[in-house]
């Protein structure tokens, strides 16, 4: 069986991008284009993995990981932040916020795939 990953971000591009290079590699991808549409969608699904964005209408990627992590079945989740920001103090938000990861955009689907791997248990 193959893992579920989320993808949230609110760009139909960077979304199709990141199902292409997952699916390459044997994923399966759900998708959200926003924190509100991950957290309706995550209220009847458990991925292995979320990879948000971080600036997003209606829930922001650190919204999001901090309501995850609120929620016993999400505690220990691999959440990947997928982002433009590349500031020290947003990743050291977003670590504060629970996430277990930090990508830049535009991603090389290789290190997104080997940061995956590592994160995932």
């Amino acid at each position: 069986m193959s893992k579920t990953i989320l993808a949230v971000d609110d760009s139909p591009s960077m979304r199709m991008l990141l199902r292409a290079a997952l699916t390459e590699r044997g994923y399966a991808v759900a998708e959200a284009e926003d924190g509100v549409a991950a957290l309706e969608w995550l209220d009847s699904n458990a991925p292995h993995l979320v990879i948000t964005d971080i600036n997003m209408p209606r829930m922001d990627g650190f919204g999001l990981i901090e309501e995850l992590r609120t929620r016993p079945r999400f505690r220990d989740m691999p959440i990947l932040v997928l982002t433009t920001e590349s500031s020290d103090e947003k990743k050291a938000r977003a670590r504060q916020a629970g996430a277990t990861g930090w990508i830049v955009k535009p991603f090389d689907p290789e290190k997104l795939a080997s940061a995956i791997r590592r994160v995932s248990h």
